[in-house]
């Protein structure tokens, strides 16, 4: 099987499908220290990363700014001194999608860089 940072995300559109509960699940499997969230109705993955200064986040905070554009999917991205909260999520679906999971698993890939 291929890890899902080794993927890439397929194009999506107004109504595709989100991830059911068992996908979701073995999905969820695959990644650690994620969550999923609930926003508005809308189900989030989430996932906070702590750093020991702001340059160090702000550092993660452009290497997934161009992970986003690469994929052509975009995340909420908050910075703070010393921690960056990221949220994927599909904005077309209302909801999870494979493509978060893929990009969550690529977000944690960029703390090995």
């Amino acid at each position: 099987m291929t890890a899902l940072n080794e993927l890439r995300c397929e194009a999506c559109h107004s109504g595709a499908p989100t991830v059911t509960e068992a996908e979701r699940n073995a999905l969820m499997a695959e990644l650690s220290d994620w969550t999923v969230i609930e926003r508005e109705g809308i189900a989030q993955l989430e996932r906070c990363f702590a750093f020991k200064n702001f340059k160090l986040a702000w550092a993660l905070t452009d290497k997934v700014a161009a992970l986003a554009e690469a994929e052509g999917h975009h995340p909420e991205i908050t910075l703070e001194w010393g921690k960056v909260t990221v949220r994927w999520w599909s904005h077309s679906a209302k909801g999870l999608h494979k493509n978060d999971f893929i990009c969550a698993a690529k977000t944690d890939a960029l703390l090995a860089e």
